[in-house]
């Protein structure tokens, strides 16, 4: 069931969603090497007490985002 798009930085722990699209800046580059590429699947493993960082499952690995990081992944909650 699609639910639209929103930021990564909005999901919840548990969430999963697929990756739409990045903000266009360096940053993009840099999370595209990390393994987010648009189509990836993410689940948000865990977010820390004051909300940053993120933990998030993508391309089969744990990877740590800022929370400004994630505000600049635009995702597709399934």
């Amino acid at each position: 069931m699609k639910k639209g798009i929103i930021k990564l930085s909005s999901l919840t722990t548990g969430k999963s969603a697929v990756i739409i699209e990045f903000e266009k800046d360096d940053l993009h580059i840099k999370l595209m090497e990390m393994g987010c590429v648009p189509g990836e699947t993410v689940k948000i493993e865990k977010i820390a007490p004051l909300g940053d960082p993120i933990s998030i499952m993508v391309a089969g690995y744990n990877l740590s985002l800022r929370k400004t990081e994630a505000d600049h992944i635009w995702v597709e909650e399934i």
